[in-house]
């Protein structure tokens, strides 16, 4: 049975948050709702400090943030952006349009269609967090979405520049200085001044994803993509304290909300972690955050064996999960509820945050357990459609038709069927009755 050298949080304690955070996001809403500019303006002054006419950056403001990039700067963005378009390139190429003939005469289909506006958050309160344009942007532009938005919060009192710089090079159509409730609210519900989208994706803070939860319904979500979280699933053979450590604060480090949780087989190895990670604390320089979320939410978890890993893991359904095993495949063919598996100690979440190429916009609090993280399928819809090309086709579906929807006592669906019946199989059907089993239809 697993023994927890150290737990987080207790579930009320999470829970009194949540609903406090709930009330403020619900009433923020409202406010949007009802006076729309005036109440994303008083927001932004409140929250960020950050008054300005529009909200919206010129062409000039953007294209001086672009030109403030040093060469590496830029080249370092470019290479990052071209991993992440490389990879949902992939994976467009993987949705396929299809269309068969099921049956003589019938022909069923489905296309994938981009939506035609997004709204991406990338968010920067703390720190300038520029890849999550290249996360958001890219994988819209790579969908075929025709609009893609852009908000990211001021940062020390003027665009974030690196963040600005990275949205324009990925290709955002529109960009906003606006950050928070107020940036996710204006863009799903719109002001005179800034135009709704039809989804809103991109990663957030506690406020930033509770008003994601409610705004959905009224326009699309990628997901519930709350505080970090990140699980770190290490034993003797495959990792060493320090990285382990190293590993935990490095996302941890993001604020003091932001569980990290290791995970083992060896309560030597947990212990020799837990001490340094105190030893890392001493000398992290973002350590104030890091401390704080450790301290409230970090947990150790000794398991007594690999398939209990496993399962606790399952259970945690983690949205970050790095596997520094003895097996680390073990995991990859066996774990089913997990954001991103980062496998093996020469990898780890930095580097899928930043450069790597996956999406780092991933579910959390649980949300693993029934859906996957942001990608080129988020912003496309299958939809299916249908064409019958035959007299003999459509009388014969019309038949089974009928007598199926006679079954569940729906009359107009059922002269749907009845008339093609009449008028393409040359059959009398009563009014409202159902059709007779041919030789054809009959069991």
């Amino acid at each position: 049975m697993a023994q927890y050298l150290k737990r987080g949080a207790s579930a009320e304690t999470r829970a009194d948050a949540d609903r406090k955070v709930r009330d403020i996001v619900e009433a923020a809403l409202a406010d949007i709702e009802q006076r729309g500019d005036a109440a994303v303006r008083d927001m932004s002054i409140r929250f960020d400090g950050w008054d300005r006419e529009d909200y919206r950056l010129t062409d000039a403001e953007i294209e001086a943030c672009v030109d403030s990039l040093t060469p590496q700067e830029r080249k370092d963005i470019e290479f990052a952006q071209t991993q992440v378009r490389n990879f949902a390139q992939v994976q467009r190429a993987s949705m396929k349009d299809v269309e068969v003939e099921t049956l003589p005469g019938v022909v069923l289909g489905h296309k994938n269609i981009p939506l035609n506006s997004a709204g991406c958050y990338v968010p920067g309160g703390k720190y300038p967090l520029l890849a999550g344009a290249h996360m958001s942007v890219i994988t819209a532009k790579v969908a075929g979405v025709k609009r893609v938005v852009t908000c990211a919060p001021p940062f020390q009192g003027r665009p974030a520049r690196a963040i600005v710089a990275a949205q324009a090079l990925a290709g955002a159509d529109v960009i906003y200085a606006l950050g928070g409730i107020q940036a996710v609210g204006a863009m799903a519900i719109g002001t005179a001044s800034i135009d709704p989208v039809d989804i809103l994706v991109g990663p957030g803070n506690a406020f930033v994803a509770e008003a994601k939860r409610q705004l959905f319904g009224r326009v699309g979500i990628d997901l519930f993509a709350g505080p970090t979280e990140t699980l770190i699933i290490a034993d003797e053979v495959g990792c060493d304290p320090e990285i382990a450590a190293t590993d935990i604060l490095g996302q941890v480090e993001h604020g003091p909300d932001s569980p990290g949780v290791l995970l083992t087989n060896s309560e030597k190895f947990a212990r020799e972690t837990m001490a340094e990670i105190e030893r890392l604390l001493q000398i992290l320089p973002t350590a104030e955050h890091a401390r704080k979320a450790w301290e409230t939410f970090g947990e150790v978890i000794v398991a007594d064996s690999t398939e209990e890993m496993v399962a606790i893991a399952d259970e945690i359904a983690s949205e970050h999960v790095q596997v520094m095993t003895a097996d680390p495949h073990y995991f990859l063919d066996n774990m089913t509820n997990y954001g991103a598996l980062f496998l093996g100690s020469r990898t780890n979440v930095s580097f899928g945050d930043k450069v790597i190429g996956t999406n780092h916009t991933l579910p959390t609090r649980k949300a693993a357990r029934y859906t996957g993280g942001l990608w080129v399928g988020k912003f496309l819809k299958t939809c299916t459609y249908q064409r019958i090309e035959t007299d003999e086709a459509s009388a014969l579906i019309g038949d089974y038709c009928s007598r199926l929807c006679a079954l569940e006592g729906f009359a107009g669906h059922g002269e749907q069927a009845n008339i093609r019946v009449r008028r393409f199989g040359g059959r009398e059907v009563p009014y409202a009755g159902q059709t007779e089993p041919t030789s054809e239809t009959a069991a």
